[in-house]
């Protein structure tokens, strides 16, 4: 057998955003298959979001294998992290074991996965590597507040980490539907320019959404000094949808 063959498999698995049943059937297969589950490390010695997903699934018998991926915009120690996961990766899938990696939300969302991959194909281009695709947060918050996100031919814009609010102004211009993803650190911003576009009771957040803590706020009109957690999203309905008479 060649060395190739006996290589392990990654898997990607998209895990959505906190309610354990929210996997799809082929993720939770191919993660009860793997015999390794890795996953974001958790903060201060806790649990990680990912890690508490996939809590209910995994075995015994399954190897759990926490990799650490800091917080911080600080491109050299960001590398050096996703090096260090990668190479953590490899021994196990160089030992013909397969490795699936708990990601939050979906996994070609804005992942950490992404980087995990990227740098493992760089210096083992030989490795098979499939994602599992799953459900992201715009489309959890919106499910949580029994809103469709998207409707006839709305134009839809998502805006990661907004630390520019000019950025949202200019959106507003022509998008009918706007997903602010961890709004948090610049909502007192945010809020000022949706209420100069009167447009503070067509606007949710939602805190957290389908974990047991889940949080929803559906009029910000009295809600100017939020203060929100890191996973918080905003859906913005910037234009109500016209009445469809062609049927």
């Amino acid at each position: 057998m060649s060395p190739v063959a006996s290589l392990g498999h990654l898997y990607g698995i998209s895990v959505g955003t906190g309610d354990p049943e929210l996997i799809t059937l082929k993720g939770l297969r191919l993660l009860r298959q793997a015999d390794v589950i890795a996953f974001p490390a958790g903060l201060h010695q806790k649990p990680g979001i990912a890690e508490r997903i996939i809590t209910p699934w995994f075995t015994s018998q399954q190897h759990l294998l926490p990799l650490d991926f800091p917080y911080t915009r600080d491109e050299d120690i960001l590398m050096n992290a996703w090096q260090q996961a990668a190479d953590q990766v490899w021994d196990y899938l160089a030992q013909g074991q397969d490795v699936a990696f708990a990601c939050e939300g979906d996994v070609s969302f804005y992942s950490t996965f992404t980087y995990l991959a990227q740098t493992l194909r760089e210096h083992h281009p030989e490795v098979t590597i499939e994602t599992v695709p799953g459900v992201s947060s715009p489309y959890a918050a919106a499910a949580t507040l029994g809103i469709p996100l998207t409707c006839q031919g709305q134009r839809y814009v998502v805006l990661p980490a907004l630390y520019r609010v000019a950025e949202l102004e200019k959106v507003l211009q022509w998008a009918d539907v706007v997903v602010l993803l961890k709004v948090g650190s610049v909502y007192g911003q945010v809020w000022q320019v949706l209420r100069q576009w009167e447009l503070l009771d067509r606007s949710w957040v939602v805190e957290r959404a389908t974990m047991p803590d889940q949080q929803i706020y559906d009029d910000l009109r009295d809600r100017p000094t939020l203060q929100l957690s890191y996973f918080s999203v905003l859906i913005i309905h910037n234009r109500p949808v016209a009445p469809d008479h062609s049927l």
